[in-house]
């Protein structure tokens, strides 16, 4: 256990983990659109995306739950409560968050729903500070903060501008979800501290993605294209999500929520470029470099007060 946190609490190991977890993150992006188009989803079918989310996520689960008997990790022996635990993480951090955050892309554009969904960030330090003693909010952090956002609004930004319309259903879904996923992140936290993060993780994916297939088929949803291309590309998503998921889980565990979230700015970063290079796109514009820039200069500025 000590060992493990003094790997995981190391400066240079803290921000190339989270970098690497938010460019699986971001390669998703790129890789969900293309899993549309080869299961025949529709843009507006949001049952069909909760089939294909469940999917993906039960088998990231399954899959940590193998490692985990493979490294001999207490994969049942779960301290009394933990299933509760287990099962509300799973509701709350998977399933619901999934469905308010894609019924959310249904009513608004996917550049507003980046920068609503960047809102995480914000969420998260917000609660980390009335949570933890050792997580208060400084003006470090809070201008970090800011800059980070302002590079992710920056990468959204086309050449009409971007409109401030607000709706319920779109942007109003899309800022619960990234409450949702916030709040969540930081009970999994808590859950992880009596409780091996890896198997924590394996459980909770798992439920929640049976939670979503079962609620996908219970309103309609399906799922059909299963061919060699689809279902590898399915098992990319199930793989990034179990890396990504478990390794954010042990930075949780042993870093404070504010320095670890701070990454989450690189997500739609990445996502943006990612999906600009596989999607043929125009990549090659001054805006990408300098959202760059600036949300590395947020992370910088809060992983410079933590030092």
């Amino acid at each position: 256990m000590n060992s493990s946190r003094q790997f995981f609490t190391r400066p240079w190991v803290v921000v190339f983990c989270a970098s690497f977890c938010c460019l699986l993150w971001g390669s998703a992006y790129p890789a969900i659109k293309n899993g549309y188009a080869l299961f025949h989803i529709a843009a507006t079918d949001v049952p069909g995306k909760m089939v294909f989310a469940g999917y993906r996520f039960v088998l990231a689960g399954l899959l940590l739950l193998l490692m985990s008997l493979i490294s001999r990790r207490p994969v049942l022996d779960i301290r009394p409560g933990g299933w509760r635990q287990l099962f509300t993480l799973g509701l709350t951090q998977t399933a619901i968050q999934y469905v308010f955050f894609y019924v959310g892309l249904a009513y608004t554009t996917g550049a507003k729903g980046a920068i609503m969904n960047a809102t995480t960030t914000f969420f998260s330090v917000l609660l980390a500070h009335f949570l933890y003693r050792d997580d208060r909010l400084s003006w470090p952090r809070v201008l970090g903060c800011l800059i980070g956002f302002a590079g992710v609004m920056l990468v959204n930004v086309g050449r009409d501008g971007l409109d401030f319309e607000f709706t319920l259903l779109g942007e109003g879904f899309v800022v619960i979800a990234a409450f949702l996923l916030a709040a969540a992140s930081i009970y999994g936290k808590r859950v992880s501290q009596g409780m091996d993060s890896v198997v924590m993780t394996g459980w909770q994916l798992s439920i929640g993605g049976a939670l979503l297939l079962l609620a996908g088929y219970a309103v309609g949803g399906s799922l059909s294209g299963f061919g060699w291309l689809s279902s590898a590309l399915l098992a990319y998503l199930a793989l990034l999500s179990s890396a990504a998921f478990a390794l954010w889980s042990l930075l949780l565990k042993y870093n404070r929520v504010g320095l670890v979230t701070m990454f989450n700015f690189l997500v739609p970063v990445f996502g943006t470029l990612l999906s600009s290079l596989f999607l043929d796109e125009n990549i090659l514009e001054w805006k990408y470099l300098l959202a760059l820039l600036l949300v590395c200069g947020g992370i910088w500025l809060v992983t410079r007060e933590r030092a």
